[in-house]
């Protein structure tokens, strides 16, 4: 199983940035996907997931309306960030397990290596 995290960068308040996961070795049909961040000193949060089976999602609720989460047909997850904020500079990651998609990060049972995005003027 692998993941990878890839569309990181810098971007200035109100800007938007699409990050991509390339999954790969396992079906994704049976997993949930999640997106979570991490900013220094702070715990692992989660974003946004999506059960794969019936493309069901879930979003915290800083992210509700600015944030969406989509898969495409090659394996890969998006996540469209829209209206980014000063606050949501972290790195980037995503996680799958088998499943239906929570927003708790132990859950998760594969990571990518991560992307870091900073929202700064």
């Amino acid at each position: 199983v692998q993941l990878v995290e890839s569309g990181g960068g810098l971007v200035q308040p109100g800007g938007s940035l699409r990050l991509s996961c390339a999954a790969s070795g396992f079906t994704l049909d049976n997993y949930a996907i999640g997106w979570f961040r991490q900013a220094p000193g702070k715990e692992r949060e989660g974003v946004s997931c999506i059960t794969m089976s019936n493309n069901s999602t879930r979003y915290a609720d800083s992210v509700k309306g600015r944030f969406t989460i989509s898969r495409a047909p090659n394996n890969t997850l998006y996540l469209q960030m829209n209206s980014l904020e000063p606050e949501d500079t972290a790195v980037y990651y995503c996680a799958a397990d088998e499943g239906r998609c929570s927003l708790w990060h132990r859950t998760y049972q594969f990571w990518g290596q991560g992307t870091q995005v900073t929202v700064s003027s």
